[in-house]
């Protein structure tokens, strides 16, 4: 019997989907994992290193300026750099210190006693799987768009998936069936996809954003006024009585960020009235020689393009409403890598009956993706070898 013409069509678009699947699993299973895993990739240093782990506390947090002279005088040949508050209540501070080498040392504060609970250096898991997702260890103008170009892949099969499965809203309370993998793997590949609609749109929007940005479509970022004087960072009781003035001018504002720096003086950054923004949106730049403002920073002020571009890390990180956001965004990520893997699954196990050969699944699934299977494994372990090297600088 004759195909009818709606046949067709949704035959071409589940070619498309498993085209789109298919040849850049590897690839794409790798982009996934490691960007889920970054979800959650600060909770992971804190594990792995005793530092940063700090007991939480009724009384009062120590002041920032006290946090910025016990990192100053840990590391006293140093210039501080950067303070950053805990993420929560039971990480330490961080500070950033340059020693005159390639990359700063991490310093760890306690935020209640303001003792020093130790250092670190600048390779850590938050770095690796940062640079290892955002450009695969290679030099950002290559790395960021050939990782970020997966997003327009992202966007074609949630399209091609719609359209070729019939009455889709139907199946999202549609139980798997068991017995069989590939009737599981498929059921399971379409029940996944259709809870993670939202989210699949979310990373794809915000990864083809990355791509624009990397292509020349950047937002502009504020100046800021340079200082007549430079003077050394300052710390313990000159740093609070910045702070203190700041806080007058601006007493919305929830310092998260101090950043010490010769041209633009203290920068006190955070979050103020204007939601879902990087904490770089929002705060005052003074000068520590005598305490003016130098340049005010309000991410209501932004205009579309930049606001856009403050908006994309927190939606793609899932950072926007703290720790119980990022478990919604690491959860759907996991459900996505599973995706990409239960759809190599579904062609393998298609195609596994009708192979005269009698050839594994894994053999089918690397034989269906081609020359791509190989460029994708060269890509994968490239990003890991060229790893030492590239976390322990300060790009």
């Amino acid at each position: 019997m004759a195909k009818t013409r709606e046949e067709k069509g949704r035959s071409l678009w589940w070619r498309i989907h498993s085209w789109a699947g298919l040849k850049l699993a590897i690839f794409m299973t790798f982009a996934l994992a490691t960007g889920t895993l970054s979800v959650f990739a600060h909770e992971i240093d804190w594990l792995v290193t005793p530092a940063m782990r700090v007991s939480p506390q009724d009384g009062p947090r120590a002041s920032w300026g006290t946090l910025a002279a016990a990192a100053a005088q840990a590391v006293p040949q140093g210039r501080l750099q950067t303070l950053y508050a805990p993420i929560d209540p039971w990480f330490a501070a961080e500070a950033w210190i340059d020693t005159g080498r390639d990359a700063p040392l991490r310093v760890y504060v306690d935020p209640w006693t303001g003792a020093v609970t130790g250092t670190h250096g600048w390779a850590n898991v938050h770095r690796f799987l940062r640079q290892v997702h955002r450009h695969l260890m290679l030099p950002t103008t290559i790395g960021i768009p050939l990782v970020s170009s997966l997003a327009l892949l992202l966007l074609a099969s949630l399209v091609t998936g719609i359209v070729t499965y019939k009455k889709w809203w139907r199946g999202f309370f549609r139980l798997p069936r068991r017995g069989d993998v590939r009737r599981l793997s498929g059921d399971l590949h379409r029940l996944g996809g259709l809870w993670s609609l939202w989210f699949v749109a979310l990373i794809g929007l915000t990864g083809v954003w990355y791509l624009v940005e990397t292509l020349g479509g950047k937002a502009a970022v504020p100046k800021l006024t340079e200082v007549e004087t430079v003077v050394p960072a300052p710390t313990g009781a000159a740093l609070d009585r910045l702070i203190v003035k700041a806080q007058r001018m601006r007493p919305g504002l929830d310092i998260r960020e101090i950043r010490f720096t010769p041209d633009n003086g203290v920068v006190l950054l955070g979050q103020d009235r204007a939601w879902l923004v990087r904490d770089r949106a929002n705060g005052l730049a003074i000068d520590p020689s005598d305490g003016h403002v130098l340049t005010v920073l309000d991410g209501m002020d932004l205009d579309v393009h930049q606001r856009i571009s403050e908006m994309a890390d927190p939606l793609h990180f899932g950072t926007l409403g703290g720790l119980s956001t990022k478990m919604v965004w690491f959860l759907f990520g996991m459900v996505l890598t599973g995706m990409s893997v239960t759809g190599v699954i579904i062609h393998a196990k298609r195609l596994e009956k009708a192979d005269q050969d009698q050839r594994s699944a894994g053999r089918l699934a690397w034989a269906g993706m081609g020359a791509w299977a190989y460029i994708c494994t060269g890509l994968v372990i490239l990003a890991l070898a060229l790893t030492p090297g590239a976390i322990g600088g300060a790009s």
